[in-house]
């Protein structure tokens, strides 16, 4: 049987303190940052996957104690062997790990945390739950979270909704989108645009129904990032367009 003590002892016999420091900088953990206080141990991603492979078999309980670490590369760890055990689980093995997901969202507070675990998570359960029953639209937990004051309760309704694009489903996106075009946040402005991006993708007229509307009022770097795939020419129209609209307000 897996040892909860034998895994913290695998994780931390990977840690570097160069590392960890570099890391501390590019995740903004100083006072009056966005990840003010977050520790690390200085783990690559890479190596954080094969510790999560290699324990994909903890019990949920010492998962959850993983995820409640101070140490960011632990709750990654956790997150990664949650998604392992979400992918391979039942029904009723998802929707535990879908509820405690949701019940620890204040252990999932950066952004490399959301942005690997909350599409395979979240938002699979969501649209496979939607698909058996037909309501497959019905994105109100993602609507009530989109409005939290927790800025990672936000983006994870964002990228949530990345796994619905996945599958050319992209109303969903949208209608966060609608939500949070306003929102003050960069890391908001930055998932928003991201997705914005990715409908393109599939289909940009879609996406450019979207910017018609609300491209002269969104953030700046929201706007960017959703542009950042479209030609030149393209670019400038929306830059400019959005420009004349800001100057006239």
């Amino acid at each position: 049987m897996i040892n909860f003590t034998e895994l913290q002892k695998e994780i931390r016999s990977h840690a570097d303190p160069q590392k960890a420091a570099l890391l501390m900088r590019f995740f903004k953990t100083g006072k009056g940052e966005y990840a003010d206080g977050d520790l690390f141990l200085g783990i690559m991603v890479p190596v954080q996957r094969v510790i999560a492979k290699k324990f994909s078999d903890l019990s949920i309980s010492d998962v959850e104690k993983l995820l409640h670490s101070k140490y960011h590369e632990e709750r990654l760890i956790a997150l990664f062997i949650l998604i392992h055990q979400f992918e391979k689980g039942d029904a009723e093995t998802k929707k535990k790990i879908f509820s405690l997901y949701l019940a620890n969202t204040m252990h999932i507070n950066n952004w490399d945390l959301i942005d690997l675990s909350a599409p395979k998570i979240i938002g699979e359960y969501l649209w496979k739950t939607g698909s058996e029953t037909r309501v497959r639209r019905d994105i109100s937990l993602l609507k009530k979270i989109a409005r939290s004051e927790n800025l990672w309760e936000r983006r994870i309704a964002v990228l949530a909704t990345f796994q619905y694009i996945k599958y050319n489903s992209f109303v969903e996106s949208l209608e966060i989108a609608e939500i949070l075009v306003h929102d003050r946040h960069d890391l908001i402005h930055k998932a928003v645009g991201w997705m914005l991006r990715e409908i393109g993708k599939r289909d940009q007229s879609v996406e450019e129904e979207f910017l018609k509307k609300h491209a002269g009022n969104m953030p700046r770097t929201m706007l960017r990032y959703a542009i950042e795939r479209f030609p030149e020419e393209k670019r400038k129209e929306f830059l400019c367009s959005s420009s004349r609209k800001s100057i006239k307000l």
